[in-house]
């Protein structure tokens, strides 16, 4: 199994949703996180005067799937997610020891 957490723009979260529902990928963990890249921050203008926001927000998704699955997801994840512009975002995949479904006790792929 592969952890596989996508940072991407607040805007593109419901297409790439959309796309990985398509693909039957329906559960995923998404948290609102700041942070900045090569984008460096986000320069804005208030009240004439120009000022840096140090953190632009962005999506965090995090998904577990089978190893064999993270190709399709990721490519899914990049099609949905891209802008083309500066600041789309990054994909992490890092390998899952155990999950447990603790309703049932259901453990490995069967508890995703």
């Amino acid at each position: 199994m592969k952890k596989i957490e996508a940072i991407i723009k607040p805007f593109k979260f419901d297409e790439v949703k959309e796309r990985l529902a398509e693909i039957g990928v329906h559960g995923m963990t998404v948290t609102e996180v700041k942070g900045f890249g090569r984008q460096g921050g986000k320069r804005e203008l208030y009240r004439g005067s120009e000022y840096v926001l140090d953190f632009v927000p962005k999506l965090k998704l995090e998904i577990v799937v089978p190893a064999a699955r993270v190709p399709e997801v990721v490519d899914t994840i990049v099609e949905g997610a891209a802008t083309g512009n500066i600041g789309d975002g990054k994909i992490f995949v890092t390998p899952v020891e155990e999950a447990v479904r603790i309703r049932t006790g259901e453990r490995g792929e069967r508890a995703l």
